[in-house]
């Protein structure tokens, strides 16, 4: 089936149907994506920052028991040394608590690297080689075998330390890198998502408009073709050709106009044979009427005004047609802008809330990392200021600690470039108030549609004053011709011989043209034209009657409009109700 031919509901259906297929599949696109991001910022602050901090702990360990066993090398004191063992073993427990978690953390979830098994093994080896080191070496330093300590501390676990230290800087670098990493792919991310939003909402924008579009010619040109017809038809052309190709609700029309038309033409052709003979009959009524002209004139000059009246009437229901039309069009104009100052909203809503949600997990991931390298730095100057004391032998170890503050140094640039991310979420922030202001100047454009659809009302109803003013001016002037109606009764009587067989043939002519249905107001005052005819026609035995009769109806049927009533024959008129009024419904 062509979709010409559809239903007009059907076509609306499908195109809105298109269009919240649209942005349904942008809703999910973007909850999706939403996921995808929230996942990405989940694992940063839940598990790598976790580790990171974790690893941080276990190298604070390492470097705060090689102080104390460099202490237990150097002190003669038992009672000084009594501390640092036990601060030994607290940093023992301390590590492998650490350690534990780590491996929880890194291990829990199913989902860890081979690099990160390898260096989770090689920090527990190094740990594991450095114990019975560190075990012997509290052993001799609390003996006061100072001597043997510092070369077991020197010769043999100095290199410990540094295989041990090196595997735990590199575990750090990989998270680092991690993050890093995981910050890149969601910028990428955010960048994918915004610009798919942006192409589904141009592309929702165009198919609405050919939707639109397509729905609006597929209805307003078949309604255009039915009103040329209805002109065609109401100035008496009938020879217009109506053309149905479609077979909606529009072409329902088309075809039901196309078959009133071919009525109309029928009928008119049977009408115009029956004029004929009326034609020869009012010849002879043609002499009667030369005496009714001279008093016809005043009437004559009251229809002139009737005329003009009728005239400005005309005009000013043209131009209140024309308002109409204006008026419906800015309608539609101000729900089309409120349309689209709904979607400016939703979409600066959405942006407004994207940008906000980032930006509040960035801030919360600027302030761990500038903690985190705050504290590194701290330990660094307290590393620094620990192989300052140990002199020559602190030299390894200051190393160590300007390989801290370098670590330090560099979470403060990366801090730095997440601000640089905020600054851009700040500049997202701002489009999105760019956004509100668009929509701010859509609800203006409708408001001052609103307002002209007000001011095309008010001349609406100045042009209706116009009307009931012409109205009354032809109530005067229908006054004046029922007072010449009634003088020219007189005369009408020498034309009732000749009008017995013109009104033979109106008698067919109404039967003929009795198929066509009225409202019921329209047959009512048909009826009673009817009755008032044929009333006067039974009344009188002299074939003028019927003329005479018709005449003084004209005078009756102006009492809705003037106020006025002709005498008439009520008696014959309610004789002949029952029998006119069946045949009239229908004219």
């Amino acid at each position: 089936m062509k979709l010409k031919n559809a239903r007009i509901g059907v076509r609306l259906s499908i195109g809105f149907g298109l269009i919240l297929l649209l942005l349904i599949g942008m809703t999910a696109l973007s909850l999706n994506r939403m996921s995808q991001l929230q996942d990405r910022l989940t694992q940063i602050t839940r598990h790598n920052e976790v580790e990171v901090s974790l690893l941080m702990n276990m190298r604070f360990t390492v470097m705060d028991r090689m102080i104390a066993l460099r202490n237990l090398a150097l002190l003669t004191d038992q009672a000084a040394m009594k501390p640092e063992a036990e601060r030994i073993a607290k940093g023992n427990a301390g590590f492998e608590e650490a350690l534990g978690k780590l491996r929880n953390e890194i291990l829990g979830d199913g989902v860890a690297s081979d690099e990160e098994r390898q260096l989770l093994d090689k920090v527990a080896a190094d740990s594991a080689a450095a114990a019975p080191l560190i075990a012997r070496t509290i052993e001799l330093g609390l003996a006061g075998m100072h001597e043997e300590a510092a070369t077991v501390l020197m010769t043999e676990l100095r290199q410990v330390q540094f295989h041990w230290m090196a595997g735990l800087n590199e575990f750090a670098k990989l998270k680092s890198r991690e993050n890093e990493d995981m910050v890149a792919q969601s910028q990428v991310a955010y960048q994918q998502t915004r610009n798919m939003m942006i192409i589904l909402a141009v592309l929702a924008v165009v198919l609405g408009m050919a939707v639109a579009r397509a729905i609006t010619l597929g209805i307003t040109n078949p309604l255009q073709r039915a009103v040329l017809a209805a002109r065609k038809v109401a100035g008496g052309d009938l020879s217009h050709a109506i053309e149905v190709d479609r077979h909606d609700e529009t072409g329902q029309l088309l075809q039901a106009l196309k078959d009133m038309n071919g009525g109309l033409v029928r009928i008119v052709a049977e009408v115009r044979s029956g004029t004929d003979t009326i034609a020869t009959a009012s010849g002879q009524i043609a002499s009667g009427n030369l005496d009714l002209s001279s008093r016809t004139e005043q009437q004559a000059g009251s229809l002139e005004e009737t005329a003009s009246s009728m005239e400005e009437l005309t005009s000013t229901v043209r131009q209140n047609a024309d308002n109409a039309r204006q008026a419906n069009q800015l309608a539609g104009s101000a729900s089309e802008v409120a349309s689209r100052g709904g979607a400016v909203v939703a979409e600066v809503v959405g942006t407004m809330d994207a940008i906000n949600a980032s930006a509040k997990k960035i801030v919360d991931i600027i302030s761990v990392i500038d903690s985190i390298a705050f504290q590194t730095n701290i330990l660094a100057l307290n590393a620094a200021v620990e192989a300052a004391r140990a002199g020559e032998q602190g030299r390894g170890f200051a190393v160590v600690a300007a390989e801290v503050r370098n670590l330090a140094q560099r979470s403060a640039a990366a801090a730095k470039e997440i601000t640089t991310l905020i600054n851009d979420s700040a500049e997202k922030v701002e489009a999105g108030t760019r956004l509100v202001d668009q929509a701010g100047m859509t609800m203006s454009e409708v408001v001052d549609s609103v307002r002209r659809v007000s001011d095309i009302i008010g001349e609406i109803t100045a042009a209706s004053s116009e009307q009931r003013a012409g109205i009354e001016q032809i109530n005067q002037a229908i006054n004046q011709m029922d007072e010449s109606t009634q003088q020219n009764a007189s005369l009408v009587e020498q034309a009732a011989a000749a009008a017995q067989s013109l009104q033979d043939q109106a008698g067919s002519l109404l039967q003929m043209v009795s198929v066509f249905k009225l409202g019921a107001g329209e047959s009512s005052k048909a009826a009673e034209a009817f009755e008032t005819f044929e009333d006067a026609t039974l009344a009188s035995s002299a074939p003028k009657a019927p003329i005479l009769s018709l005449v003084r109806s004209l005078g009756t049927r102006s009492e809705s409009t003037t106020g006025k009533v002709v005498p008439a024959n009520p008696a014959h008129a309610r004789r002949m109700r029952a029998v006119a009024g069946s045949e009239m419904q229908s004219f």
